[in-house]
């Protein structure tokens, strides 16, 4: 049961994330987002709410397993830079949705890019598999980087 709580509180702090982050974009994402010029490709905005609630998910089911590893000597390095990444990742959403600047907020996420590979490399080796359910966050914020560049550029 304990396990479980755990695993529980850990996702949770990882979706809050997520929850943090939708105050910013619920204000912008009806009106300013809409009248942006956007690339053919973008995704219909349906898809965001359900991809993010999965990526939340598998970071804190991440985080745990990295956790449990506790007594290793790395595991506190890696969870600090891994709250680094979760604080950028609520950054990138105020500054392009609440500030409404898609070229900051460009920059903004190649750090969190860089955070969120660091923190892959770091959960890597304390657990394969914490590390390898982090490659799916890394694969969508490299679209979602591309998808910032066009959208700051078609609208700049």
């Amino acid at each position: 049961m304990i396990k479980l709580v755990s695993i529980f509180l850990s996702v949770l702090i990882a979706e809050s994330a997520g929850i943090i982050g939708s105050i910013f974009t619920a204000s912008s994402v009806r009106t300013w987002y809409v009248d942006l010029i956007k690339p053919l490709w973008n995704p219909p905005s349906w898809i965001f709410g359900p991809v993010w609630t999965v990526l939340y998910a598998l970071m804190g089911i991440s985080a745990y397993i990295v956790w449990q590893e506790r007594s290793t000597s790395h595991v506190r390095t890696a969870l600090f830079v891994y709250g680094v990444q979760l604080a950028l990742n609520i950054l990138w959403s105020a500054i392009f949705f609440g500030f409404k600047n898609p070229q900051i907020a460009f920059f903004e996420i190649l750090v969190l890019l860089c955070f969120i590979i660091i923190t892959t490399i770091l959960f890597w080796r304390i657990n394969v598999w914490a590390g390898v359910m982090l490659v799916p966050y890394i694969l969508w914020v490299v679209f979602a980087s591309y998808l910032n560049y066009t959208i700051w550029r078609l609208n700049g």
